[in-house]
């Protein structure tokens, strides 16, 4: 790609934002203590806990793929089974690390919109108990989904209680849960720990950080070792106050909510400009940063020499386009009038 090429692939590809960038710099005078055991470290810690809770548990990581595995890996038996969308991004873009770290098999539940209810779950609970089969032991959620739509609190304790209910465990892969916090207007408490979430992977990487994110144990049974199962999954940053520093920065000032606003506010700009566009079909409710829409095949082709971004699925000719903090209205007048372009003949 060249890096002349405006990016509407994903808001991973988006710059780190400079008040993080400045956060970093600033803690990186002195000797600090590893793994931790510092001051930049014992101040995001206290921020989680004024966010989700006093009770809540947090381990910081150093990817989201590592944050689901290590997590699931910890309250799970390889025997046990995982339910999740079929849109999950641990089913379809962790190259089977879920898989493969927790040994438990991965239950895909089809979905139109990325969201799933009790009603699909409960079939397959028709094998615990047989030895034959994996036994199911995780719901796991994305907040907001894959395609960009969001749980509303009462969705999401619906979830908890059936899993309450059956001795299940509920685990929210919370990539942009800000995102979806910004597009509900509710804290991210709100959205996950106080609506009966067990187990949250947080992240702050899509969000304007470089590399942040966390795992948040809402039930504290669960957390015992888990700094142990950290370590073995090879996600226990040594120099850890650069996380640290990149969460304070998000956190103090409000940024992190800043920045979803402004990638939401641009996804639905976007969408509101190309939804009376002939040829274009938007698929999907836009509630957070991602716009998908079907369009010609020609015309994708075209608009590609100019923009990047990801064909989501080929057979229908739909992509998805992704909005970040960084994404200007410029940007979008500009996108807009080169898909208007490619649409001619």
């Amino acid at each position: 790609m060249s890096h002349s090429l405006k990016s509407f692939a994903s808001d991973n590809n988006a710059p780190v934002h400079d008040a993080v960038f400045q956060a970093m710099l600033e803690s990186n005078r002195g000797d600090a203590i590893g793994y931790g055991d510092d001051i930049h470290t014992m101040a995001a810690e206290k921020h989680f806990k004024e966010i989700f809770g006093k009770d809540a548990r947090v381990f910081f990581m150093l990817t989201g793929t590592g944050a689901n595995a290590a997590g699931l890996s910890h309250i799970t038996r390889p025997y046990h089974a995982i339910v999740c969308s079929d849109k999950a991004h641990m089913e379809n873009d962790e190259c089977g690390a879920p898989e493969k770290i927790t040994g438990c098999k991965l239950i895909r539940l089809p979905s139109e919109d990325g969201k799933i209810k009790p009603s699909q779950i409960l079939p397959h609970l028709d094998s615990i108990g047989f030895q034959h089969h994996s036994q199911p032991k995780v719901v796991s959620v994305t907040q907001a989904t894959e395609l960009g739509t969001v749980y509303r609190p009462e969705e999401i304790s619906e979830i908890a209680h059936f899993t309450r209910e059956h001795d299940l465990y509920l685990h929210m892969d919370g990539a942009r849960l800000a995102n979806a916090a910004a597009s509900l207007d509710l804290s991210l408490s709100e959205i996950s720990g106080k609506a009966g979430v067990d187990l949250l992977s947080f992240g702050g990487t899509k969000n304007g950080a470089m590399a942040a994110e966390a795992l948040i144990f809402f039930n504290q049974d669960l957390a015992d070792g888990f700094e142990y199962t950290r370590k073995q999954s090879m996600q226990l940053m040594s120099k850890m106050r650069y996380i640290s520093a990149q969460f304070n920065a998000l956190f103090s000032g409000g940024l992190w909510l800043e920045n979803a606003r402004k990638a939401n506010r641009m996804a639905k700009m976007l969408a509101e400009r190309i939804e009376d566009i002939p040829s274009i079909t938007i698929t999907q409710q836009v509630e957070t940063n991602g716009v998908f829409a079907m369009m010609p095949r020609a015309a994708i082709e075209k608009l590609r020499r100019r923009y990047f971004f990801y064909t989501w699925d080929a057979r229908k000719n739909e992509v998805r386009l992704m909005t970040s903090y960084n994404t200007t209205e410029h940007d979008i007048d500009g996108f807009v009038e080169a898909i208007r372009e490619s649409l001619r003949k």
